[in-house]
């Protein structure tokens, strides 16, 4: 099995990054001065105001992710006979075995398409993140049946090939497993 490693885009984590600061600036000034932002459908400044730190908070993490993404040199994502290396977002686990890995579908919201990766022992994956990472992970099992997830949003490569791709490790793999 070739192995494939696929690089972390910078260009779509600037962009990403980019983002982040102009919402964290637009939320800093909804939140000092929540009057200026009132529409007709947003007229209560207590309302802009709590909509304002909720994206300064959630800004400001992604500020924070995006400057660390920019600076990382490990690859994005690689796919061997191990297993898929997971490091395309902020709840990456490393690597993801083959023999756990149980189904693989493909997901979307609004826009933004990725893979779900099911796997016989997800608290193997829990078990490997720090706090917060870990209730990310545990919204993402309510919400999917599984913490995994792989996007193409900060690789540079496309999501249909990658899931085209993966699609085909997966497939491989499993006709070397006699008990799949």
């Amino acid at each position: 099995m070739k192995t494939i490693e696929i690089p972390l885009s910078k260009t779509k984590i600037f962009l990403i990054l980019a983002l982040a600061v102009a919402g964290l600036i637009i939320g800093t000034l909804s939140t000092i001065t929540p009057d200026t932002f009132i529409t007709i459908m947003f007229r209560n400044p207590q309302t802009i105001r709590l909509g304002g730190i909720a994206s300064v908070l959630f800004c400001s993490a992604a500020v924070i992710y995006g400057i660390r993404k920019l600076f990382d040199e490990r690859i994005g994502l690689k796919v061997d006979e191990n297993g898929i290396t997971d490091n395309t977002n902020a709840v990456s686990v490393g690597l993801i075995d083959w023999t756990d890995i149980t189904e693989i579908k493909t997901e979307q919201v609004r826009s933004i398409k990725f893979l779900l990766i099911f796997t016989s022992n997800p608290d193997k994956y829990l078990d490997r993140v720090g706090a917060l990472q870990r209730k990310i992970m545990q919204a993402n099992m309510l919400m999917y049946g599984t913490p995994l997830s792989i996007s193409s949003n900060t690789l540079k490569y496309n999501f249909a090939d990658l899931e085209k791709m993966i699609l085909k490790y997966h497939k491989d793999q499993n006709k070397k497993m006699p008990n799949r």
